[in-house]
């Protein structure tokens, strides 16, 4: 069992300074992320797949216990049925493959248009998915989450050894602390109220991995409860003996990488974890300017 943690991007110029060390080029942002965080949910892939000499750099700039996290391209996911995309998907995974070892579970985000309506085709687009490939399914169409349908899915996904994908709003729609944010940072928090789905919390486990994507509020203190319970959660799921892949986004993306070490900080306190290699970047910076 492994907890993995990340943030969806690792190339924002923002972090320059904080999370990454003062004057990082753009070209150094992966090398430094991987030494700080385990796992990266790969929107880039969402826009366009990588070519093989792009990935090859990739590997070669993470550690082999990283996990690069590939979002399936929104040109099978969002273009309506995912049947007619099948030869695609194929090669998508084929070349995302070439990551080895470092290749995490692959994320299908389906489109709210995406209704249960379509379940036939998400079950056979599914039965072609090789097996060694894991892969987490994100639903946005409230009709997933009622009965009978719920249940259904989560079936279907247990059968296919895939993961649900959670998503946790909550704290984005929290109003306190909202009055004591800087103007641009509001209106980042309000734009993302009005982009994320709004689904509910179903923690049902499918698979041997659980796959969550927190948005925390631009306030760290709202996200105290939430994490306390998530916490709790991922750390009962670590004892099971599952892995636990965490992402964390925020409205003001210069918090996410904080979010990551919060989460860490909170299932470490309910069960033993491995350091994350961001605290030993810096005990070791710590200690070369010691030594210096």
């Amino acid at each position: 069992m492994t907890l993995y943690l990340g943030c969806p991007i690792w190339s924002f110029k923002g972090w320059v300074g904080s999370f990454y060390p003062e004057g990082t080029k753009a070209a150094d942002y992966l090398r430094e992320y991987a030494r700080r965080l385990t796992a990266v949910e790969g929107n880039t892939t969402f826009y366009a797949v990588p070519a093989p000499a792009t990935l090859q750099k990739w590997a070669a700039e993470m550690p082999e216990t990283f996990r690069f996290c590939p979002k399936v391209p929104r040109t099978m996911s969002h273009a309506g049925n995912l049947m007619y995309h099948i030869e695609e998907a194929a090669r998508f995974v084929e070349v995302m493959d070439q990551l080895g070892e470092r290749l995490g579970p692959m994320f299908l985000q389906l489109p709210p248009s995406y209704s249960p309506k379509a379940f036939d085709d998400l079950k056979e687009f599914l039965a072609t998915w090789p097996p060694r490939i894991r892969l987490a399914v994100e639903v946005r169409h409230p009709g997933w989450f009622d009965s009978p349908t719920n249940e259904t899915l989560s079936q279907l996904l247990r059968e296919r050894q895939m993961a649900r994908v959670v998503i946790d709003t909550r704290p984005i729609r929290r109003l306190s602390g909202d009055k004591i944010l800087e103007g641009s940072t509001y209106l980042r928090l309000v734009q993302a109220r009005e982009r994320k789905s709004d689904v509910p919390i179903l923690p049902e486990r499918t698979a041997d991995f659980v796959f969550l994507r927190y948005i925390g509020h631009p306030q760290m203190g709202v996200n105290a409860v939430f994490l306390d319970d998530w916490g709790q959660y991922l750390a009962s799921q670590l004892r099971e003996g599952a892995d636990a892949y965490v992402f964390c986004h925020c409205p003001d993306e210069r918090l996410d990488p904080w979010l990551c070490r919060e989460f860490h900080a909170r299932v470490g306190a309910k069960i033993s974890l491995p350091v994350l290699p961001w605290d030993q970047v810096d005990a070791d910076t710590f200690e070369q300017r010691r030594l210096i």
